[in-house]
């Protein structure tokens, strides 16, 4: 047995670890607000040390209370494990199932420093999308997935394993919930508070069920996104080379836009405030060119117009600077967005024009109302910024994280003539959601648990083919689609989008999930592909999440505040044959603005992998479209009876169309 094996099975330490200093080349996550009251940090502290022995607690008590004051989190340092932090080969795990080993790979994977934003403090992406809350929590996890066997379960509290629980071999091996509340109590500062008592997390939308996997999780979405976009504002004939697109943040899933926008074949202008992000991408190629200084991105930006290039540009400064100053260059931006983490305004998702980036830091926790009040003028400069390049001709789309609805909050001019509608649109209103997430096609992705390239190469081969089969026979509707997925598997490798594990994504319908997830199994089971495949998919996607202002954003019937979808989703996947499941509050718009749904599932070559893989790929994704076929979408309309052709044994309930005038006269 190895040593890793070792201190996998041991857990909590029998020995009191030493105390260890934080690293001086790290990337922080901010500290959190001061919200606690005496009373309530004496029981955060109370609730760390009951993971450990009654004989350490004098010592931990007082560490955990200098931790509580200096971060505003009980992150438990000293039992961080010393060894190194990334996705294995299966074989190398300690389990008594290749389900729980693939899901330990998967942890590993998102707390991996080259795919974690804050790996230090446990946050994958977002700045607070946890995958735990401390590393007590990740070293009794892993031991519980290590001792568990076919027929346990594993139940995770807000990143805390409430225990292995009996069940049966058909059950998922893990549930995960993240942040569920109690809805009286999911105001952001309700999560401050439940969070640094230590009862519960932000688990983002992948982060906290183990699903992350680097920034290529993101990039084929904002690829199709912004190909369609300039579809949307170019001729048929006009190429996006030397066309613009204008964008902020380079963290965890905001890194992905400049490798996306060179796949889109335009120039990516992304601002970030934090160097150490920045660099980091610029590192793995993410990004092409790194500049500090404004006017030179002036100069290069007028240059690459000129010579019409596809490059990506990263500037270390504030994006409200740039639009203000290409405003006054007379520099025309073709596309325009935002994807910085304002679903958490006020403690490092965004920060303000006119302050540094240590400033902020500083401001946050020591002046919060001040540092609002910054944040929120500098929303109303930036959107008056915007506003000035779209009366020019500039297409804006709001990237799904929150940036129209706080600029709304903070009095910004960012309503439409109604006073109830934004004046721009989100893109899924506007593109994925009526051209992808209707059809059913969404972010399935999939990971080699051997750690093998060639067995990368080797999937993406038969994604590929199968594609090309599906698109020979695929009606008009869907042929677009189709075409920009055989064009992403194609050049997938090539496209260096690796960061950690060797994962990839493929927007794909239910009919292409589930044949490309078949051809995989048999792979296996043939031995071509030579360890299990873990399947999964982004919270973002057809069926797995309820977001007014994001993933359901283009349901006009009323019911995008409601979160029926995606507790079905999660209920009907875990009696279907998932591995595990998860289910959270937040995402990437907000606490107490989503509710949203995950999976995981181990392939490894059998027949009742065939057999599962059918039953719940088919649900996980006809569950949304029925949704949206119900709201009157007419492409979901098309899919969903398209579905029912095809599988008799499905049935849905159509809606019946209004006529308008019908009800003209009726109020």
């Amino acid at each position: 047995m190895t040593e890793f094996q070792q201190q996998i099975l041991q857990g909590i330490p029998e020995q009191l670890p030493s105390k260890k200093a934080y690293p001086k080349n790290g990337n922080p996550a901010p500290k959190r607000k001061d919200i606690l009251s005496k009373e309530e940090k004496k029981l955060a502290v109370q609730n760390a040390l009951r993971y450990f022995p009654e004989a350490w607690h004098k010592e931990l008590a007082s560490e955990f209370a200098e931790e509580l004051k200096t971060y505003g989190r009980v992150y438990m340092h000293r039992f961080k494990p010393d060894y190194k932090m990334y996705a294995r080969p299966i074989s190398e795990y300690p389990a008594k199932t290749h389900q729980a080993a693939a899901i330990m790979l998967m942890i590993q994977n998102n707390l991996d420093p080259a795919v974690a934003q804050h790996p230090e403090e446990l946050i994958t992406y977002g700045g607070n999308g946890a995958v735990f809350q401390n590393w007590a929590q990740y070293l009794l996890t892993m031991k519980y997935l290590a001792e568990m066997t076919e027929e346990q379960t594993l139940n995770m509290y807000s990143g805390h394993p409430m225990g292995l629980f009996p069940s049966s071999k058909e059950a998922p091996r893990v549930v995960v919930s993240n942040g569920m509340m109690i809805p009286n109590y999911s105001k952001p500062d309700d999560w401050e508070r439940f969070n640094a008592l230590g009862v519960t997390q932000y688990g983002q939308m992948t982060a906290g069920s183990y699903m992350y996997i680097g920034p290529q999780g993101i990039v084929h979405g904002t690829a199709i996104t912004v190909m369609n976009a300039f579809r949307k504002v170019l001729e048929k004939s006009e190429s996006p080379k030397g066309k613009i697109f204008l964008t902020a943040g380079l963290g965890g899933m905001s890194g992905a836009q400049p490798k996306a926008g060179n796949i889109a074949g335009g120039i990516t202008i992304c601002a970030e405030v934090n160097p150490e992000a920045a660099k980091k991408r610029h590192d793995q190629g993410w990004v092409d060119e790194l500049l500090v200084d404004l006017d030179l991105l002036v100069v290069r930006t007028k240059e690459a117009v000129e010579n019409k290039e596809v490059v990506s540009l990263a500037y270390i400064g504030n994006v409200v600077d740039v639009w203000e100053r290409f405003y006054e260059a007379n520099i025309f931006v073709q596309l325009g967005s935002d994807q910085t983490s304002l679903h958490n305004p006020w403690a490092g998702g965004y920060y303000p024009a006119g302050l540094s980036f240590e400033e902020s830091n500083a401001m946050m926790v020591e002046n919060p109302e001040a540092f609002k009040e910054k944040v929120q003028e500098s929303l109303r400069r930036q959107i008056n910024a915007i506003n000035k390049h779209t009366a020019k001709g500039t297409y804006f789309f709001d990237y799904g994280n929150a940036f129209l609805l706080e600029v709304s909050r903070a009095g910004g001019d960012v309503m439409a003539e109604n006073n109830i509608d934004f004046r721009y649109p989100s893109y899924v209103q506007d593109i994925l959601g009526p051209m992808c997430f209707d059809y059913g096609f969404g972010p399935f992705r999939w990971v080699c648990t051997s750690g093998d390239a060639k067995d990368l190469q080797k999937t993406d081969a038969i994604a590929l083919e199968v594609m090309k089969k599906i698109k020979s026979e695929a009606p008009e509707e869907i042929q677009q689609q189709m075409q920009d997925n055989i064009k992403w598997i194609s050049e997938a490798e090539q496209n260096k989008l690796v960061v950690g594990s060797q994962a990839r994504i493929l927007y794909a319908d239910a009919e292409g999930r589930s044949k490309i997830a078949d051809a995989f199994n048999t792979a296996i089971a043939k031995g071509e592909i030579s360890a299990p495949v873990v399947l999964g998919r982004d919270h973002h996607d057809v069926s797995g999440t309820d977001s007014p202002f994001r993933e359901t954003s283009n349901i006009y019937d009323g019911s995008k505040f409601t979160a029926d979808m995606a507790i079905q989703n999660v209920i009907g996947n875990s009696f279907r044959g998932a591995t595990w499941v998860s289910i959270h509050n937040g995402g990437g718009v907000g606490w107490g603005e989503v509710i949203n749904g995950g999976f995981g599932m181990v392939l490894d070559g059998s027949e009742e992998a065939s057999n599962r893989l059918k039953k719940m790929l088919f649900f996980d994704v006809n569950n949304g479209i029925s949704r949206r076929s119900w709201a009157r979408n007419k492409e979901a309309r098309f899919a969903i009876e398209r579905e029912m052709e095809r599988s008799p044994d499905l049935k849905v309930t159509l809606p019946h169309i209004v006529e308008p005038d019908i009800l003209d006269h009726l109020f």
